[in-house]
C-alpha cells in the first residue's frame, strides 16, 4: 500500500480491527444521511450507506484506497439501528432476547478506479434476558451508539449464546473479507 488506507468511519471498533490487522490507515469521518429509505431492505440499506460514505470520502482524497463500512442488526426483516434513548435500547434488547438475529456489515472499498461492495452476514443468538438484566445493561451505556443496542466485545457478549459467521463482523468490520478485498484490488500487497 503506497499511502495509508482512508477509513471513512469514526467507529473506534473499526480502527481497532484495522490496527490488529497491521494495516496503516487514516480516519476521515463523513457526514451522510444514514436513515433507511421507506421500504428499503436491510442488505440494500447497509450497502447504500457504506457506498455513500465511500463516495463522500473520495472528495477528501482523490487517489489511494478508501474503505467505508456500515453495520446494522436485523430482526424479522427490520433494521435495528442505534437506539434513540435508553427506553429504545431496552425495547430492542427485549426483542432480541432468546432469539436469533442477523448482523449485517457492508464494506465498500475503492482503489485505482475500481470498487468492491460486499455485505457480510453473521447470525447471533441471544440467551433469554429478563427485564432487570436488560435495564442494568442499558444503564452501563455500552450499547448507546451500537446497532441493536449491544456490544459483543464488551458486557453484551455475555448475552450471546452462539454465533454463526464472522465475530469481527459483529464488532463492526469483517476482517477476512476486508483484507481479501483490499488484496484483490491491489490496495494491499505483501500482507501480512
Amino acid at each position: 500500500m503506497s499511502a495509508p488506507l482512508l477509513l471513512a468511519s469514526g467507529s473506534p471498533r473499526r480502527r481497532e480491527i484495522l490496527r490488529a490487522l497491521g494495516l496503516p490507515f487514516e480516519v476521515h469521518v463523513v457526514d451522510i444521511d444514514e436513515r433507511p429509505l421507506p421500504g428499503e431492505e436491510p442488505r440494500a440499506y447497509v450497502s447504500r450507506v457504506a457506498r455513500d460514505k465511500r463516495v463522500a470520502a473520495r472528495a477528501a482524497r482523490p487517489s489511494g484506497a478508501i474503505l467505508a463500512a456500515d453495520t446494522t442488526v436485523t430482526l424479522d426483516g427490520a433494521v435495528l439501528g442505534k437506539p434513540t434513548d435508553d427506553a429504545d435500547a431496552c425495547t430492542m434488547l427485549a426483542r432480541l432476547a432468546g432469539r436469533a438475529h442477523q448482523v449485517l456489515t457492508a464494506i465498500s472499498i475503492e482503489f485505482d478506479g475500481r470498487a468492491h461492495d460486499e455485505v457480510v452476514a453473521t447470525e447471533v443468538v441471544f440467551a433469554p434476558l429478563d427485564r432487570p438484566t436488560i435495564e442494568r445493561y442499558v444503564a452501563t451505556g455500552e450499547g448507546r451508539d451500537k446497532a441493536g443496542s449491544y456490544a459483543i466485545q464488551g458486557i453484551g457478549g455475555g448475552f450471546v449464546a452462539r454465533i454463526a459467521g464472522s465475530y469481527s463482523n459483529v464488532v463492526g468490520l469483517p476482517a477476512h473479507e476486508t483484507v481479501s478485498a483490499l488484496v484483490r484490488l491491489g490496495a494491499v500487497t505483501g500482507w501480512p
